[in-house]
């Protein structure tokens, strides 16, 4: 056997002790979840703890292999690491990719807010699907309203020719010129996310084309109504852009969230990435039911109150004491609901709370 078969047969043999550790790859799955904990009760079970942007220097592919899933396949680099690819026909038949799939307008969809729920759990990447920070970098101008005039994502500093890289996994919907886009270029995600890169010089990919999270899909640039040089990245989803802080840190290119639970808050234009701790966040909700029953309670009081209330029209003869005496309570009781004085003349046809 000469050394480099003896080379192959141990990388072989290394691959399926590897394997047989590894978690097993996600089967096809719903990425729409209603909630955080039904996220957490699919395999695979994310690491919840941020995950850091890829590193593909010196990855070079040596070779792929075949797993039981034929839509599947395992990447081994020359530095000895591997990872899971998808082949884009496991994506063909997700409805995502099919409704509101056109390539001339950024925003298709024609959902109302009010059909979206409060909050979903929604996979960013799992042992499928990895992560790169599109350009990592200090942000400069955030999202919200800037000028009075709504700005829907964040800008990101960057040198003319500087590689722009997708987000995450995913297909390509636009890939051209759009207004004050400039050149533009959006994602859709399986988990029906979709992200924008604009200002781009140069686009790289195609529409329809299917890109690995970490594919340079254009180069920086200041095309369309842009100051300088920046990369414009926003996320959407159903057609609604929230603040992409709450997905990624740029700075330090880490993805804060294996598992995001958007909130349809999180829609509002004002409603910026705030750092809050879980169970700062816990306490906010527990304290939004609290004042929701209290609500609740109040209005529920108020309506028995004026179910309980009664009134009576004034006819001919009717006194204070009269009344007084025919609603058991006094003449005093009767002043008080109705504002008036023992000695105020009653008239005729005119209701006066009894009760």
């Amino acid at each position: 056997m000469d050394t480099k078969t003896l080379t192959d047969a141990i990388r072989y043999v290394a691959l399926a002790i590897i394997l047989m550790l590894a978690p097993r790859p996600a089967e096809a799955q719903d990425s729409l979840i209603k909630t955080k904990k039904q996220a957490e009760l699919i395999l695979p079970r994310p690491m919840l703890q941020p995950m850091k942007s890829m590193d593909l220097s010196g990855q070079v592919p040596m070779d792929t292999l075949s797993t039981a899933d034929s839509t599947v396949k395992i990447l081994l680099f020359a530095d000895n690491t591997w990872k899971y690819i998808k082949d884009p026909s496991r994506a063909q038949n997700n409805t995502v990719f099919n409704e509101f799939w056109e390539h001339t307008l950024p925003n298709p969809y024609k959902v109302s807010d009010e059909t979206l729920p409060s909050e979903i759990a929604l996979w960013i990447v799992d042992s499928l699907g990895g992560y790169r920070c599109p350009n990592q970098t200090k942000v400069y101008s955030k999202f919200g309203y800037r000028h009075r005039r709504r700005h829907m994502g964040v800008d990101l500093p960057l040198n003319i020719g500087t590689p722009v890289y997708a987000a995450f996994d995913g297909r390509v919907r636009i890939a051209h010129r759009y207004k004050a886009y400039g050149n533009l270029v959006i994602i859709r995600h399986e988990n029906g996310l979709e992200t924008f890169y604009g200002h781009l010089s140069k686009i790289m990919v195609e529409e329809d084309e299917w890109v690995s999270a970490g594919s340079i899909i254009g180069l920086g640039g200041s095309t369309g109504r842009s100051t300088g040089p920046h990369l414009h990245f926003e996320t959407r989803y159903k057609g609604y852009a929230f603040d992409p802080e709450w997905l990624i840190d740029f700075e330090s290119g880490t993805l804060r969230h294996r598992v995001f639970v958007l909130k349809k808050k999180y829609l509002n234009a004002s409603s910026r990435y705030v750092p809050e701790s879980e169970q700062e966040e816990i306490d906010i909700e527990e304290g939004d039911a609290r004042d929701k029953a209290e609500a609740a309670r109040k209005e529920e009081e108020a309506r028995k109150a004026a179910a309980a209330m009664q009134y009576h029209t004034i006819r001919q003869g009717d006194t204070l004491g009269a009344l007084a005496k025919k609603y058991h309570t006094t003449v005093r009781a009767l002043c008080q609901l109705n504002g008036i004085k023992e000695t105020t003349l009653l008239q005729l046809g005119k209701k006066i709370r009894v009760k």
